[in-house]
């Protein structure tokens, strides 16, 4: 391994030991030195930094800043230990990202694309995928969420799953519905039969019986939505396993309204299961929602025609 591999091993034990969970730094660093042992390049440079960042011809600007940010934090930390390392502009490849709007699945397409996973060949895959997309979708869990699961997170007794350390570091319980419990069940017989001696204690796991890794998850959750004949809205609202957890969120809401539920009130109740800090990050799901504003809407006018 060469001088800059280790520098970047210490960095992220350092960085992992100061609490952050850095999801893509791993990954996107270890690619980064690769490059730079291939080029013979020894030390982080601005110029190789920023080739480094653009190498994905045609990706969003927006992901080269990501990748470019991830170097700079790195060329930060290396150069208290040697000066030689140049530390990549802050407005270098500053491009403000856009949120991307929510994909507005309907049930109709939950299902198209549990039927998509039926027909990928390996009976485990299948299930895995059917009942992932499934689970996310009547849940609102985040998908490393689901995929970071053991088999002992899930009380078949009390009918939860226990989602332990995610965001923030955040632990809570998920209460599933009879249905849910018994598509769980089904799984991890397949699981059981296919893979009966899995190298991790992971609830959901590949043919190889290791823990789901996410790009690879996203990776076969974009085939099933071409399979499935699904097509974005715009250029930012496009099909993302993410905007299963937006529509459970809008779908709740939408209930709730339609009951004629105190929404205020139950908005807490809402944050708690979805894993939010605070309400304020819920409500965000309520301004993404034209059918939620509509139906928030039509609710102030029934109470300014009642105060009348």
């Amino acid at each position: 391994m060469t001088e800059l591999g280790r520098a970047v091993e210490s960095y992220l034990r350092t960085r992992q030991a100061l609490g952050f969970k850095l999801e893509h730094d791993h990954w996107l660093l270890a690619d980064f030195v690769a490059t730079m042992d291939q080029a013979g390049i020894e030390t982080v440079t601005v110029e190789a930094a920023l080739a480094w960042a653009t190498r994905p011809v045609g990706a969003d600007p927006a992901w080269w800043g990501a990748r470019l940010a991830v170097v700079r934090t790195f060329a930060r930390w290396l150069v208290a230990f040697e000066p030689s390392t140049e530390v990549p502009p802050a407005d270098l490849l500053a491009v403000r990202s856009r949120r991307a709007e929510p994909y507005p699945y309907t049930d109709a397409d939950v299902v198209a694309l549990m039927r998509a996973a039926l027909g990928i060949p390996t009976v485990l895959r299948s299930a895995t995928y059917q009942t992932l997309i499934g689970l996310l979708a009547v849940t609102g869990m985040r998908v490393g969420e689901a995929i970071a699961l053991d088999r002992d997170d899930v009380d078949w007794t009390e009918a939860v799953v226990v989602v332990r350390k995610a965001k923030f570091d955040r632990s809570r319980e998920v209460v599933l519905h009879p249905s849910a419990v018994e598509a769980l069940r089904a799984y991890a017989e397949v699981r059981d039969r296919h893979c009966p001696r899995p190298a991790c204690p992971g609830f959901f796991v590949s043919v190889a019986g290791t823990r789901l890794i996410y790009n690879n998850v996203a990776h076969t959750f974009h085939r099933l939505v071409a399979q499935t004949g699904l097509e974005p809205r715009s250029d930012r609202c496009r099909p993302r396993i993410h905007d299963l957890r937006h529509r459970f969120a809008v779908t709740t809401l939408v209930r709730w309204y339609r009951d004629d539920e105190d929404v205020e009130a139950r908005l807490p109740q809402l944050s708690t299961y979805l894993g939010h800090v605070e309400p304020a990050n819920t409500y965000w799901y309520l301004r993404a929602a034209p059918e939620l504003l509509a139906r928030a809407a039509e609710r102030l006018e029934r109470a300014q025609r009642g105060s009348r």
